[in-house]
């Protein structure tokens, strides 16, 4: 039987009526990706561009999420056309990629994640993960079918073109980033600030608008459900790394308090 491939995040998000809930998997390691897949989150989010991780341990990560009804998504280190290739190359299916800003920006990145004629993706099928080693049917011809292709708006300038970059043919969706969407705008370190909330919420209705899926990150989960409410339909909520960062200073607070005293004994 002809191998097939899981649906990508395009997918999921076409046949969902609800948004769907994300984790970002920053640790650079397959063990907590995999605790992050068999979670019961919609989607696990591979970081490339604050994490540690390279295309080994992005493949290793992939490997560990395949095995669960999440959904993988490779956010790339920037727009590069070799990087893009490289990542699709090893099987990954949605990619994300930071800082696009314009339509031009949004062509770009579209044309890297395609074969031609419609873009300008290097063949290597063959060799690849990404065709299971020539094992999907036809793959060359119907690779768009099996990617879907993400980009982020974080600056003014993309809120601005939010609705140009979302109706560039090849993008799949737009995910906005608060975080530096709020240094673009002076106001580094404060993503709730009204005036990133308001210029969040601007991106959302151009997006909309065009016909396209938005999402956001939004740890806080108040924030969170007030995004899902304004539009979102893929947030994230957060990440392997916060979520030990947490848990552990819980368990000092728990046992060691305010006492240094105690401090390394057994």
């Amino acid at each position: 039987m002809p191998l097939r491939l899981s649906p990508t995040l395009r997918e999921r998000l076409a046949d969902s009526p609800r948004p769907l809930y994300g984790g970002w998997a920053c640790a650079g390691s397959p063990v907590t990706a995999e605790i992050m897949a068999g979670s019961g989150l919609d989607w696990v989010l591979i970081d490339m561009e604050h994490a540690p991780n390279g295309l080994e341990s992005v493949l290793a990560q992939l490997h560990a999420v395949s095995g669960y009804d999440a959904t993988a998504v490779v956010r790339v280190p920037s727009a590069d056309p070799v990087v893009i290739k490289q990542v699709l190359d090893l099987g990954a299916q949605t990619i994300l990629v930071p800082m696009v800003s314009t339509a031009a920006d949004a062509r770009a990145v579209a044309e890297a994640a395609q074969y031609p004629p419609a873009g300008r993706r290097g063949v290597g099928s063959a060799l690849a993960r990404s065709a299971r080693w020539n094992r999907v049917d036809d793959y060359l011809r119907t690779a768009a079918a099996h990617v879907a292709v993400f980009v982020q708006v974080e600056t003014e300038e993309g809120v601005a073109n939010a609705r140009a970059i979302a109706e560039a043919p090849g993008i799949d969706g737009v995910f906005v980033g608060p975080s530096d969407l709020a240094a673009s705008m002076g106001l580094i370190g404060q993503q709730t600030h009204p005036d990133v909330v308001a210029a969040v919420r601007r991106a959302f209705e151009a997006v909309t608008a065009a016909g396209s899926a938005v999402g956001v990150n939004a740890f806080d989960p108040d924030v969170a459900r007030a995004y899902a409410g304004a539009g979102a339909r893929f947030v994230l909520v957060g990440a392997d790394v916060a979520l030990v960062a947490r848990a552990s200073e819980a368990l000092a607070r728990e046992f060691i308090g305010e006492d240094e005293t105690t401090r390394g004994s057994y």
